[in-house]
């Protein structure tokens, strides 16, 4: 299959995008300037089915699975970082890793989570910068012995929830330690599995029990520069159907009172619930928001990205409210029966296209347009921009950022899984 697109065909194309979407008013190179800005945090666990690289070797918990056996996934730090390197030269703009703690390297030895410092992510650190990176980080409150029951921060057993405690101080260390090394701070994300199968007797309790063990993992004051502490919320999960600790509710109230950032999953609310009308509300209320963006299949299942109503929706709000610089965006999908690097590349691509979509809107005409009462003429020039030629303005961002135009990254994908993933069986 040829997949290439000759240079000359992708700019001749452009122009007559550019051409039509100036008769209506927008002006795509201030799109393409735009979209040029955006720097999107890549999971680290997509390439390696949120395996980590621990030497107590625990099997995945809280609610989270990895489905597939694709073959090739990352077994050591090197490989992974090499398959994000791979990733990364397929997607247009420069991008930011989201890190877990469990991804250490400890050089073999057992080092429990509670006792992790910066030191321990000094191959990713030096990586990143290197490259150009950003990094965000989480607490693993997962996959772990100590969250055997189901419960960390809000576990009623005061020496779990000493360990998790500790553990969530220390990766806000190791957080703002990235952001003071690479110039950009660290939104440090902290999600635990808390909950129970069946329908509690003591809803309250346990909800105590978090508040206070994050007012004292937040106690310490971190320099913004260096770290941004977020919250995110889950509707229901494996082994917590019916109650949730951490509920969207919960966290809602906790970051407002505590003026810290409000994590927005995807996949985390109910299956006909979308988080783009939550988006215009809770920036109301806190700094800034962070988005992990995944596609859930009748459940929060985590699938691939693609250019659906809902991701279309999602960065509309974003754009149409001016809150580009108020969300970070960050990609939360683990699909292990794909290529993994096609993974990354598929999910990442269709976050900026549909985030270009939302920039190649006349906003200005749109909103006059709602403000007269004109809902006809709203609703005519919002379903007329569907049949634009957006494509080609895509191809031209491609061809300027100097990764594959169109379907192109396949080839490089194929290349990559035969010269280096394939040996790895």
């Amino acid at each position: 299959m040829n997949t290439s697109l000759s240079e000359n065909h992708i700019q001749a194309a452009y122009a007559l995008a550019r051409e039509r979407y100036a008769q209506l008013g927008v002006d795509t190179e201030a799109a393409l300037a735009a979209l040029s800005t955006v720097s999107l945090s890549l999971h680290c666990w997509q390439g390696d089915d949120v395996g980590g690289f621990e030497a107590s070797g625990e099997a995945l918990s809280g609610g989270i699975a990895a489905t597939g056996n694709y073959p090739g996934k990352a077994r050591t730090p090197d490989e992974l970082r090499a398959d994000l390197d791979q990733a990364y030269s397929l997607i247009p703009g420069r991008h930011r890793l989201n890190l877990h703690a469990m991804y250490a390297e400890t050089g073999g030895k057992r080092i429990d989570r509670n006792a992790l410092g910066p030191e321990h992510f000094a191959a990713w650190r030096d990586w990143a910068k290197a490259n150009g990176h950003g990094v965000d980080f989480n607490p693993s409150c997962f996959s772990h012995p100590m969250a055997a029951d189901g419960f960390t921060l809000a576990s009623p057993d005061p020496g779990i929830r000493r360990f998790w405690i500790e553990h969530c101080i220390a990766s806000r260390r190791i957080g703002a330690s990235f952001g003071q090394a690479l110039g950009t701070p660290a939104v440090t994300n902290i999600w635990i599995p808390d909950g129970y199968k069946d329908t509690p007797f003591d809803r309250s309790g346990p909800r105590q029990r978090l508040r206070e063990s994050l007012d004292e993992v937040l106690a310490e004051k971190l320099d913004p520069a260096h770290n941004l502490d977020a919250v995110e919320p889950k509707l229901f999960g494996l082994g917590s159907e019916s109650y949730v600790v951490g509920s969207h509710e919960f966290y809602l109230g906790y970051a407002q009172s505590r003026g810290i950032l409000m994590c927005l999953d995807a996949g985390h609310f109910h299956p006909t619930e979308t988080i783009a009308d939550k988006i215009s509300s809770v920036l109301l209320y806190v700094p800034e928001i962070l988005l992990h963006v995944s596609r859930g299949v009748r459940w929060d299942s985590d699938h691939v990205v693609t250019l659906t109503d809902d991701l279309q929706s999602i960065t509309q709000e974003i754009v149409r409210g001016g809150n580009l610089q108020r969300v970070h965006i960050g990609l939360d999908y683990f699909d292990a029966s794909i290529n993994r690097v096609g993974a990354w590349a598929i999910g990442a691509r269709n976050t900026l296209r549909a985030l270009l979509l939302a920039l190649l809107e006349p906003r200005a005409e749109l909103q006059a347009l709602e403000e007269a009462g004109d809902y006809t003429g709203r609703l005519a020039l919002l379903e007329e921009l569907k049949g634009l030629p957006f494509g080609a303005v895509w191809d031209a961002h491609c061809l300027r950022q100097e990764v594959p135009v169109g379907i192109a990254y396949l080839d490089d994908v194929r290349a990559y899984e035969h010269g280096v993933l394939a040996k790895r069986a």
